[in-house]
This record gives structure tokens, C-alpha cells and sequence, in this order.
């Protein structure tokens, strides 16, 4: 198959690509094992969530979990959560949105298509309007793959929130539309909300470095089968649901 560059002039050929793409799984399960030993995230849960997740994650309901956005260490810390949480039984079959310039550098483009990331043209760095068909087939291959057994995870704030760690910045609607495509495809999926804090931050400002995001918490909320039938709806309560699992994570840290 072949691999095009991730330019939004040539999306269609690009979404076309990761609307059939397959990660490697035993790669993925050796890195995400290697990222897991690196950074040492402590995962902690609402009650009864740890049960609930390995449930879901055994059976076919495709997942989407909401994670909240400090750092460009996430998708490494978040791996490595993932590896150390019932989410393991699913590496190899997360889709995982990533913005496009992460595709950019053949080596960084080949670990984060390694990792499942789909890529995203975002309104921020190409104007609105150049986005928005693009963004319209993003969410329809997303929804997809779901609907093919997928799990599908999203930073639904959109960028890293330097503005205060504790609480969980706007969330766009774009999370609603996937979930609610899903559902048209007769693959309603669950919600789960993973809170991530590195810490006090002498400054939100700042960024965390290297060093501050090793041994991260993390907290799993309950998971909500039953999303609203609005995409607007849905995406308030992706923000009511992650800043419950940021708040557990902070007070677990």
C-alpha cells in the first residue's frame, strides 16, 4: 500500500491510507513495554472502574477514552499507562489522533504510526476553512474504525493546556461528531475519561520537562455506556468526565 505524506492538499489520499492502516502489534507491545519501564506511571481508579474497563476492553463495544493534554511527553506517558492498565489487551488496536506535523519527520511519523495515530489538520495551523473537509473525513475514518472494532483515543482539548493543569480547558465538538458517526454505524461506543498530572507545576506556564513526567498518576473513571444523542451534548460531557478524572488524578498523584 502506498504510504502518502501527510499534506492536507493531499487528504483524501491521506485518510484513505488510515482508514486501512495496521500497526504492528508485537512492535508496539515491545515499545509500549520499554515506555512503560521508562516512565512509571501509578495508575489509580474510580471505584469499581478497574473491573468495568477490563470488562469492556474483553468484550467488542468499541471504547473512546478522553485524555486530558499537559505535555508533547503525553503519548509516550500515556502508552506507558496503557501497558500498565487493562487497556494492555488492546495495544495494536488504538487509534490514536495526533496532529499533522508529527508526520512530518519520516522517523517520528514512523513512531507515531507505530502508536496508531491518525492524523489531524487542525484550524489553528491551517485556518478553519482549509480544514473543514478534511476534518469532516477525519471523523468519518475515526468513526469507521470504530465500527470495525477499534478502540480510539483523543487529547479533546486540542493542544496542551498551559494555562492551569487542574482544570480541563474548552473542549471542541469534534469528539461528539466522531462518537455520534459511530453510533449512525450501528457502534454506539462507551466513554472513558483518563485524568494525567505530573505534579505541581511551579508555573502552568511551563511545560514539563523530561525528568517531571516520569512516575505521572493517572485516573480511570466509571465508564459511560450511554452517550447523549447530540454531538454538542456529547462533547460537554467529555469536559464534565475528564475534569472528575483530572481532579481524581491530581488528588492521587
Amino acid at each position: 500500500m502506498h504510504t502518502p505524506e501527510v499534506l492536507l492538499d493531499d487528504s483524501d489520499a491521506v485518510y484513505d491510507y488510515y482508514l486501512r492502516h495496521r500497526q504492528n502489534r508485537w512492535k508496539a507491545l515491545a515499545s509500549y513495554a520499554v515506555l512503560a519501564r521508562r516512565f512509571r506511571p501509578r495508575i489509580s481508579y474510580a471505584e469499581g472502574a478497574k473491573a468495568q474497563v477490563a470488562a469492556l476492553v474483553r468484550g467488542k463495544r468499541p471504547i473512546i477514552y478522553a485524555i486530558n493534554h499537559l505535555s508533547t511527553s503525553d503519548p509516550y506517558t500515556v502508552a506507558a499507562a496503557a501497558w500498565r492498565s487493562p487497556l494492555r489487551a488492546k495495544i495494536g488496536r488504538v487509534r490514536v489522533l495526533a496532529k499533522d506535523e508529527l508526520f512530518a519527520d519520516p522517523e517520528q511519523r514512523r513512531k507515531v504510526d507505530m502508536m496508531g495515530g491518525i492524523p489531524v489538520f487542525r484550524g489553528k495551523d491551517h485556518g478553519i476553512r482549509a480544514v473543514n473537509a478534511a476534518g469532516q473525513r477525519m471523523m468519518d475514518v475515526c468513526a469507521q474504525r470504530l465500527a470495525d472494532g477499534d478502540h480510539l483515543a483523543v487529547f479533546p482539548e486540542g493542544t496542551c493546556n498551559l494555562v492551569d493543569h487542574k482544570t480541563v480547558q474548552p473542549v471542541g465538538s469534534g469528539i461528539g461528531h466522531i462518537a455520534f458517526r459511530a453510533a449512525k454505524l450501528a457502534a454506539p461506543p462507551a466513554l472513558v475519561a483518563i485524568g494525567l498530572s505530573y505534579g505541581p507545576r511551579p508555573a502552568d506556564a511551563i511545560e514539563p520537562g523530561a525528568d517531571e513526567v516520569v512516575s505521572s498518576s493517572f485516573y480511570f473513571r466509571t465508564p459511560v455506556l450511554e452517550l447523549p444523542a447530540r454531538p454538542g451534548d456529547i462533547a460537554r460531557l467529555v469536559k464534565d468526565e475528564l475534569q472528575a478524572a483530572v481532579d481524581g488524578a491530581v488528588a492521587n498523584y
